[in-house]
This record gives C-alpha cells, structure tokens and sequence, in this order.
C-alpha cells in the first residue's frame, strides 16, 4: 500500500479499506492481532523512537531521534531548540513566536515506557498525544480512536510552525527520523519510503496548495518548510 495523490489532496490510506491502511497492515504484523490496544501501541512506539531514537529490544536499524543534532544532505540540524524552549519559535495565537517547553512531562523517560509524558496538562503530553491522533489519521488506523478522541488539532501545518522558519534539512531530517523510526520495528523500505514522500510532499515544500489532513477536513496550508531552501511548488516539479 502506497500514499499517491498527495497534492492537492492528501488520499491516504485512512481513506481505503481497513486491510490496506499501513497502520492496520503492520499493527497484525507486529503484534498479532489489530485491536485499538495494539494500534495505540504502534503509535506510541513509532512516534516515541522519531523523536529519542531506538528505545525497544531487536531494532533493525539505528534511529538517532529528532531530538538529537545530525546532519542532513551535509548540513547540521539541531531541532532540539525547538523542542526545549530555547527558541520563541512556537505559535500560541499572537503575532509572534513565544518559547515552550515542550520536554515538560519527564522528556524522554516516560518515552521510553511507551508513554507521552508523566503528566497529563503539561505542554509535553499535549505535544504527543496530538502528534499520536496526527499519524493515527495519517496511517488511516481504523480502531484507534474509538475511545480516544480522533486528532483535533489545528489542521493547519503552517499555522503551528510558521514562527520556526524552517529549512530543507530541518524539514528532511524529521520526515528521516520518522522513516528510520519505521523500519526499526520491520515496515518495509517500500512502505516507509512512501510515507516519506507523503510527508514531503504534504509539508516539504514552499507554495504548495491547501491540503485535508485528515482528509475529512477544509483544505488548509500545510507546508511546515518555509526557507529559501524548501524551493517552492513550482520550482520543483
């Protein structure tokens, strides 16, 4: 199952049967049966290693995490400062960006237990859970939502990261984090490599046209990469 027709729409697997769906495919796959139980699991252990990197016995491959400094098409990323309140990079509805502590809830312990954070009001279990509801319609996961509520958040990308100001390699080394934090549990580069270019084209890109995530929504500006460097709609393809 591949993600296509990404611009101007976005017809993800959510929107197919519930035996093509990615989220459906691998969450029988990796733990036996596709329940709502298992298809949070999967969430929360997709999610949690994009962000701190490999946290769980057998990974395939290492994931370093977008937490941690890399590099990208040999430039040096460090979206840490992002996270950990050190930029006024974050959107709370006024005209510019104030700084969040996002790492509020415990940072990467109660990650590691599969968990968002080790409170329920603070800025880290809100960061999580919506970024958990986000690939859970994204991956078109079928059960997960049916006592936890579907993602409810802006559906506007650029609306939550336009402060950020962010570039290629910033925007590149988190949807690589997300594909490496993929293969790790065993989907294939076929299946992760599509969801990269799903990613990429949702929100890589300058100038790109309104898009429904989840499909269900308005059309509404998505692209998070907003530099020089994104290029633009029109100049790449």
């Amino acid at each position: 199952m591949k993600f296509s027709n990404i611009i101007p729409g976005l017809a993800v697997v959510g929107a197919a049967t519930a035996t093509q769906s990615l989220c459906n495919k691998y969450t029988q796959a990796l733990f036996g049966s596709n329940t709502e139980a298992n298809q949070q699991l999967l969430l929360h252990k997709l999610v949690n290693t994009a962000v701190i990197g490999n946290y769980s016995a057998g990974a395939m491959n290492a994931v370093p995490g977008i937490l941690t400094p890399g590099t990208y098409n040999g430039e040096q990323v460090n979206l840490l400062q992002y996270f950990d309140g050190e930029l006024a990079s974050s959107n709370t509805g006024g005209k510019c960006g104030v700084a969040v502590n996002f790492l509020d809830g415990g940072g990467a312990a109660p990650l590691m237990k599969d968990k968002a954070a080790n409170c329920n009001t603070c800025n880290q279990f809100f960061l999580l859970t919506h970024l958990y509801k986000f690939f859970g319609s994204l991956l078109g996961c079928s059960i997960f939502g049916n006592t936890v509520k579907p993602y409810n958040g802006v559906n506007g990308m650029y609306e939550v990261h336009k402060f950020m100001a962010l570039d290629a390699a910033e925007v590149g080394y988190f949807i690589q984090q997300v594909g490496l934090a993929a293969t790790s549990f065993g989907v294939s580069q076929t299946d992760a490599a599509a969801v990269g270019s799903a990613l990429m084209n949702l929100f890589g890109y300058r100038c790109l046209p309104p898009a429904s995530v989840p499909a269900f929504e308005t059309p509404q500006l998505q692209s998070i990469c907003t530099a020089v460097s994104c290029f633009s709609l029109w100049s790449s393809r």
